[in-house]
């Protein structure tokens, strides 16, 4: 079996919210998590993203999630790569809508979202909500500390159990793990 190249991530954890929050007048909204399908990848312009993701729509061993908000579904605040590795979700890819990064963003919360879904899918496939993901180095200690995520070896780390229930609880209320 062909071994996958893993990519470092570099996303950054603004804040944990119960949803996205609008940066400047604090406004909440509420969000949905769906898989991204081929038919929908007009929705994503290659401008407006650092990484490929039609290159990672095209490999059907992954899902490609994007999230957007209930009352505007087609306004994608962020992506996300996830698979099953029969035993814990990996974490590929995760990525701001662009108007979403840097000190003027538009929303807080969009990651930690996508993050929390990714432990939420872990919990559904009978995984105990264990996702791993490749950091780049100099973010490990910021998931450690904002995710609670544990380091495996340099710069692998997973999210364990008890973890993955409290960003769920956040911004999944409704879902029991």
């Amino acid at each position: 079996m062909k071994k996958r190249k893993e990519t470092e991530l570099d996303f950054e954890i603004d804040e944990l919210t119960n949803s996205i929050t609008n940066a400047l007048t604090g406004e909440v909204f509420e969000t949905k998590i769906i898989r991204l399908v081929n038919k929908d990848s007009h929705q994503i312009k290659k401008a407006n993203w650092v990484f490929d993701w039609h290159k990672e729509l095209k490999d059907h061993a992954k899902g490609i999630y994007k999230l957007t908000t209930e009352h505007n579904p087609f306004v994608i605040h962020g992506l996300i790569c996830l698979s099953d590795e029969n035993d814990h979700v990996f974490m590929h890819l995760i990525e701001n809508a662009k108007f979403n990064k840097g000190a003027n963003k538009f929303y807080k919360g969009v990651a930690a979202n996508m993050v929390a879904f990714g432990c939420k899918l872990s919990f559904e496939k009978g995984y105990d909500g264990v996702v791993a993901f490749v950091a780049k180095s100099h973010l490990v200690e910021h998931y450690k500390l904002t995710l609670g995520a544990k380091q495996v070896s340099t710069n692998r780390m997973f999210i364990d159990t008890k973890e993955a229930i409290v960003l769920i609880q956040l911004y999944f209320k409704d879902f029991k793990p």
